[in-house]
């Protein structure tokens, strides 16, 4: 495993570590889930490459293209918990009525 492999899968742990400890607020959950996800992006783009396999090429795109709706619905979320609560904890979510 090359060094550039181990540490994309560091940063991948670091986030989800991230994500497990500091679950709080709302914003370092999301940032710890771009994170993530960034770091899927990075591993998927290189083993893509490196492997030279042509069905795969759409891999990077698709995960780029869920990355984008997260992060919407994310802000959205967060944008929502703030105007109607005040602060971004994740224990208001639980109170949010539709």
């Amino acid at each position: 495993m090359t060094m550039t492999y181990m540490n994309i899968l560091l940063a991948f742990t670091m986030s989800f570590l991230g994500l497990l400890l500091y679950r709080s607020h709302l914003m370092s959950s999301l940032l710890c889930l771009e994170g993530m996800v960034l770091s899927l992006f990075i591993l998927i783009t290189l083993t893509t490459l490196m492997t030279y396999t042509i069905m795969t090429n759409m891999l990077p795109i698709i995960l780029l293209v869920f990355a984008a709706c997260e992060a919407a619905l994310g802000l959205s979320l967060l944008v929502t918990v703030s105007n109607t609560y005040g602060t971004d904890y994740v224990q208001n979510l639980n109170m949010l009525q539709c």
